[in-house]
């Protein structure tokens, strides 16, 4: 285990988690049963939704059974291999372990809304005019603040280690 990871992950869990939780909590006790509340010349609204399905409602017509296990099952399954990198992995970078720890967090709250509601509550969307995000939560934005710290790691060209071999070999004489 890379214990020398443990902390800066779990500072990332339990600040995210206990902020998508309170948000969460709070959009149940100050939105449900409200209209749309806009702000900042539209462009921003708080709008409470219970969303059965994933990423822009996507599943939420399919059998109670099926998306049990595609919504809640399959996520856990994905997540528990996050985790086993996040601890286990030694290629992993710094960069890498905290972007798949946002990515972690917010999965792991939005299945607990899962597991424990049947549905995970959302309730924040931007836009202007007819473009507008989807409805979502503080969940949906850990996970994409993960995605978004990883998309340099896709451009990053991999060490070549032959090459760094030689170099090392060619400054020692």
């Amino acid at each position: 285990m890379k214990t020398n990871r443990l902390p800066a992950f779990l500072t990332i869990l339990i600040v995210s988690v206990t902020l998508d939780r309170f948000t969460k909590v709070w959009a149940v006790r100050e939105l449900k049963g409200e209209g749309a509340q806009s702000y900042l010349n539209d462009f921003f609204r708080l709008v409470y939704a219970e969303n059965t399905g994933a990423f822009l409602s996507m599943g939420s017509g399919l059998s109670d059974q099926l998306r049990y296990w595609i919504l809640t099952i399959l996520p856990i399954l994905v997540l528990l291999y996050v985790l086993y990198l996040i601890l286990f992995a030694s290629d992993m970078n710094r960069k890498q372990m905290i972007a798949f720890s946002f990515i972690l967090a917010g999965g792991a709250s939005n299945v607990f809304d899962r597991i424990m509601q049947g549905s995970v509550v959302d309730f924040l969307n931007m836009g202007f005019d007819g473009l507008r995000t989807g409805i979502f939560n503080v969940a949906d934005m850990s996970i994409m603040l993960g995605l978004f710290l990883m998309i340099p790691q896709f451009f990053q060209k991999p060490n070549n280690p032959t090459q760094q071999s030689t170099d090392q070999t060619n400054h020692t004489n």
